[in-house]
């Protein structure tokens, strides 16, 4: 059924102030569960003057509109867990009126259509006493065309998370052109004109084309414009073009490969072979002669001599995925070929010169596998010359309408179905979902859906089939100086002296209150890091915490 909303009026917004705390004892400002700053407009403006100073009205327009279509994003994710079992509209005010408590403006919803089983959406706003539009006046006199532009990507991006498809609000009037109020209309960004400027900036893949030069469509789902993503493509960037050993760390699924594959393309390398081995696969028999070659002889059955992959990727790059599931025989091999850039086939004497550029990854830590005595410790310091984290998806949720966006395309595409995005609901448990399998798992839960679903239709919980989540037992103890341990014995000891100490007093709900807070203290405000002192999740957390404020 179409909501139909004419010129509605805002929700109360105390609920959403009450998510505000100041601790001016201890320096911090609290917005939900994210420490904040206050800026004044003065500070603001200098600092917008200064990126379009320095980089010019394109690159800063660019880099605010991504910005706030990051923090849209977020607070989209938010805005059902922050009101919950009310109304499509109530829920979607959280936008509009966190903009407003953020003094960029406050806003009035002229109409708002929306379908959240099929994802259709259009809308029209005014923002009235835009921030951005006044700086910008003051700094530069009244512009010519619209100046909001973290704006215009916050209200995008909200959009975005909440309608589960991409969704511009280009601003068509804006008070720094010299009308009253700025005016965004919003409507899925396939409706609008492709050749417009600022239909880029939302593109998935033009989030991956501002830390690289290629073209769209090579990212290979290299997407996203997380802080976490964004800190491995500086990596990348720094030293794809070089000679170094890049060592890629992280989870199981997180694209460790894909990263690599990008990496490749970013090098002068690009137009020579990129040879990828999934070493835990290889038979540890085999990894020598994978790896190396064999000679003609060298063992029964070696009717003629073959090259390895090392000869394979001459003049290109090598990945070797799960390098520590090498053989230490093969690890000194390695070794060799990595200071010298020669190789030998297994049962030749003969040495061959190579030139490849190696990069590895790992799921573990391989400074405990050296301790462990199954990874040399000559071979770690030289593959950890240039390490790149690869952040869990659960650490980079801003990517997750990104990712759901160009994965619905591209299945789309390949499977030659037409599906407009996903339902409310089905964004909602998404973005809630810890997803132990990683973006991998992301990709199989999307093209599986594609396939199950209609054409026209949107994709709902049902083709999703998410798994239930496992989460560890919560094995934590509050120590005499208020310090997590890790002892569940010691918090089971202290939490029935405690209770048996306060005749009636204190109870379990007061001990889990005081353990939630001092956790996310001691991890300076971070809720994921919190969650992972305590074994629960970011979701049961965050959850508790709003549970007790409220109840205080």
């Amino acid at each position: 059924m179409l909501n139909a909303v004419p010129a509605p009026s805002l929700p109360d917004i105390r609920d959403l102030a009450e998510q505000v705390r100041f601790t001016p004892d201890t320096g911090r400002i609290w917005v939900r569960d994210q420490r904040g700053v206050l800026l004044t407009a003065s500070v603001y403006g200098a600092l917008r003057r200064e990126l379009i100073d320095r980089l010019g009205p394109a690159v800063a327009r660019e880099l605010l509109s991504r910005i706030g279509y990051a923090e849209g994003g977020r607070d989209a994710e938010a805005a059902r867990r922050l009101r919950p079992d009310v109304s499509y509209f109530d829920a979607f005010a959280v936008g509009p009126q966190v903009h407003a408590l953020a003094g960029f403006g406050w806003s009035q919803v002229v109409r708002l259509h929306a379908e959240p089983e099929s994802g259709a959406f259009a809308g029209e706003f005014l923002v009235h006493d835009s921030l951005e539009a006044s700086v910008h006046v003051d700094a530069y006199g009244t512009s010519p065309e619209p100046v909001c532009w973290m704006q215009s990507g916050y209200a995008s991006g909200f959009a975005s998370a909440f309608a589960g498809r991409p969704i511009l609000m280009r601003e068509v009037e804006c008070r720094g052109m010299g009308h009253e109020a700025c005016r965004l209309i919003g409507k899925p960004l396939d409706e609008w004109l492709t050749e417009a400027p600022d239909t880029r900036y939302y593109q998935p893949e033009s989030s991956v084309n501002r830390f690289t030069d290629l073209e769209a469509g090579e990212t290979d789902g290299v997407v996203g414009i997380s802080a976490g993503f964004g800190a491995a493509m500086h990596l990348l960037r720094k030293a794809a073009d070089s000679r170094a050993t890049l060592l890629f760390v992280g989870e199981t699924g997180v694209g460790k490969e894909v990263f690599a594959r990008l990496a490749h393309r970013m090098s002068r390398r690009r137009d020579e072979p990129f040879i990828a081995v999934n070493c835990a696969a290889l038979p540890e028999t085999l990894i020598e002669t994978e790896l190396f070659g064999v000679a003609k002889g060298a063992y029964t059955g070696a009717s003629s001599s073959r090259a390895g992959r090392f000869e394979r990727a001459d003049g290109g790059t090598l990945f070797l995925d799960e390098v520590t599931s090498l053989s230490l025989a093969a690890q000194g091999k390695l070794l060799r070929a990595l200071q010298e850039r020669e190789i030998e086939r297994v049962g030749d004497s003969k040495t061959r010169r190579v030139d490849v550029r190696v990069m590895a990854a790992c799921n573990e830590d391989l400074h405990l596998a050296v301790e462990a005595k199954r990874f040399r410790e000559d071979l770690y310091f030289r593959l950890t010359t240039f390490p790149v984290p690869i952040p869990p998806l659960r650490e980079r949720r801003d990517d997750i309408p990104l990712l759901m966006a160009y994965l619905l395309r591209r299945f789309c595409a390949a499977h030659g179905k037409s599906v407009p995005g996903f339902t409310a609901r089905a964004v909602e448990a998404l973005f809630a979902y810890e997803f132990p399998g990683n973006i991998r798992e992301l990709e199989n839960l999307i093209e599986r859906a594609v396939l199950l679903v209609g054409d026209g239709e949107a994709i709902d919980l049902p083709q999703l089939a998410l798994r239930g989540g496992s989460t560890r037992p919560a094995a934590f103890a509050l120590d005499t100086a208020g310090r997590l341990s890790d002892n569940a014995d010691a918090l089971r000891a202290q939490a029935a002296a405690l209770l048996a100490a306060d005749t009636g007093r204190r109870r379990f709900d007061a001990i889990e209150h005081a353990l939630l807070e001092q956790a996310v203290t001691d991890a300076n405000g971070n809720l994921a890091a919190a969650a992972r002192q305590l074994g629960l999740t970011r979701r049961q957390v965050q959850l508790r915490l709003q549970k007790h404020r409220r109840a205080g």
